[in-house]
């Protein structure tokens, strides 16, 4: 695609909208989780799977909806996932019963799944041959992210609020259609390459995750030492050894066995799954807190994150990078990550006739700069040391990552949280209790991930030094 495509900038509207959009779609159900609790039945254990069933097919698929985009095309994929994504949303807003609900959003973690590859694709293919544009266009397209997260928070506040909830999955379908009707005009063709697809390994590695997260979600209720909670941690074992077999026999592995010659991936990976896990917990029992303990309406809660979003948006899009820059990738991942550990301390002091401005504020802006300082500099140490033609594998690793980080990081903190006596609704003091339980979890999951960051991340790259060149996905087989 050449330099001068005269269409490339509003190419760019229409990718970084996606990323906008599928980053809310994790951010946006936040706030309306009670409300969709009391209407479909959920019990408060199962409620945490409007968020996983999207995060593990999410994640899941990751790896799969790259290969799509390369052997279909980036834009016909990029198509189907928005159309799979409608659909999804469709469901989604007209259930009435907990199980559709779960359909829905697997459905759009399918969708998210094929989007958010796809896009990163074009985004190369349309700015690649310009350094300087690729440059600009990446950092706006990567401001989509924080910004899509804290639209969702208040977003789902403002409609929850107003309306109600299924319009936190109604507001996708204009954007989605005003989005397929847009792409033909301004996204450019790419043909596919000829090759087979593993099907295999993405049923396996999915249905390995998806047993292991239930298994960890269901243990409190029959035993962790049950034979059910056993079957299933034994199923979900039995479907990730398959899978990694299959990434040894099948030509066209989705994670072959040699991306994990890269140096520092498989360590960065860790610390950024931790991370994962440590944040997701934090954002949606706090959600839980301001509601069910402190009585706070849709909006108020949406509204009452807000601090905590802007911060992290505010601080990844202007100050990160420069850190980065000055003082490498490791110590920034480090000291983010204990940061984040530090404001989710913090949380556990939460009271039940507590307030927002004495015992959320404060620990949700320090949770804010950790996370802030962590993201980036976690994520970019898992790219470094990819060459060029594996830069988009070693992408899709890292993204998928931390989704399963996040869904099982959640899974452990809801169990505990549940043992601590999160499920009694309507009773302040012990739900607080189980809120305090939820983000002890987290807050030593992220100063795991900060002691991960320090013994097993490699040297970070001097100051000045170049990123690794972006790779042209067209080619990557």
């Amino acid at each position: 695609m050449s330099k001068h495509h005269p269409r490339r900038w509003w190419a760019l509207l229409v990718l970084a909208t996606a990323q906008f959009m599928v980053i809310m779609d994790t951010s946006i159900i936040g706030v309306a989780l009670p409300d969709m609790q009391h209407d479909l039945g959920f019990s408060p254990g199962d409620l945490q799977w409007v968020f996983n069933a999207y995060v593990v097919v999410f994640g899941g698929l990751l790896l799969l909806g790259g290969r799509l985009a390369d052997l279909l095309g980036a834009r016909r994929v990029f198509s189907a996932g928005w159309a799979v994504l409608i659909a999804g949303s469709v469901v989604a807003a007209a259930a009435q019963s907990a199980w559709v609900e779960l359909l829905g959003r697997g459905i759009q973690g399918v969708g998210g799944a094929l989007i958010t590859p796809a896009a990163m694709a074009l985004l190369m293919i349309t700015f690649g041959s310009n350094p300087r544009e690729l440059g600009k266009a990446m950092a706006l397209y990567g401001a989509a992210a924080p910004a899509g997260g804290t639209a969702g928070v208040f977003l789902g506040g403002v409609l929850t609020q107003w309306l109600s909830w299924p319009w936190v999955f109604v507001i996708y379908i204009p954007i989605g259609l005003a989005t397929l009707a847009a792409i033909p005009a301004v996204l450019p063709a790419v043909r596919g390459h000829r090759g087979s697809v593993d099907v295999l390994g993405a049923i396996s590695v999915t249905g390995g995750l998806a047993l292991a997260v239930l298994a960890v979600v269901r243990a409190p209720e029959q035993g962790w030492g049950s034979a059910s909670t056993l079957l299933e941690f034994a199923g979900a074992v039995v479907l990730l050894v398959l899978f990694a077999i299959v990434q040894k026999v099948v030509k066209a592995p989705l994670a072959p066995p040699s991306i994990w010659k890269v140096p520092g991936l498989a360590a960065a990976n860790i610390a950024f799954a931790l991370l994962g896990a440590a944040w997701i917990p934090a954002w949606y029992f706090l959600n839980l807190y301001l509601q069910q303990v402190l009585g706070f309406g849709a909006f108020a809660s949406g509204a009452a994150l807000l601090p905590m979003t802007v911060t992290i948006m505010i601080l990844m899009v202007g100050v990160t990078g420069k850190l980065m820059a000055r003082f490498g990738m490791k110590p920034l991942a480090v000291t983010g990550l204990l940061v984040l550990a530090l404001g989710l301390a913090g949380m556990t002091f939460v009271r039940p006739d507590g307030s927002f401005a004495a015992d959320v504020l404060a620990a949700s802006l320090v949770a804010a700069l950790g996370m802030s300082l962590a993201f980036i500099p976690t994520m970019m140490s898992a790219l470094a040391g990819a060459p060029p033609e594996q830069a988009g594998l070693a992408s899709g690793i890292v993204n998928t990552s931390y989704q399963v980080g996040s869904a099982l990081g959640l899974a452990g903190a809801t169990a505990f949280a549940a043992s601590h006596g999160a499920n009694a609704l309507g009773d302040a003091v012990r739900l607080t209790d189980g809120f305090r339980a939820a983000f002890l979890v987290a807050a030593v999951i992220a100063a795991a991930g900060g002691v991960a960051a320090l013994v097993l991340l490699r040297k970070p790259r001097p100051a000045g030094t170049e990123a690794p060149a972006a790779p042209d996905l067209e080619q990557v087989a």
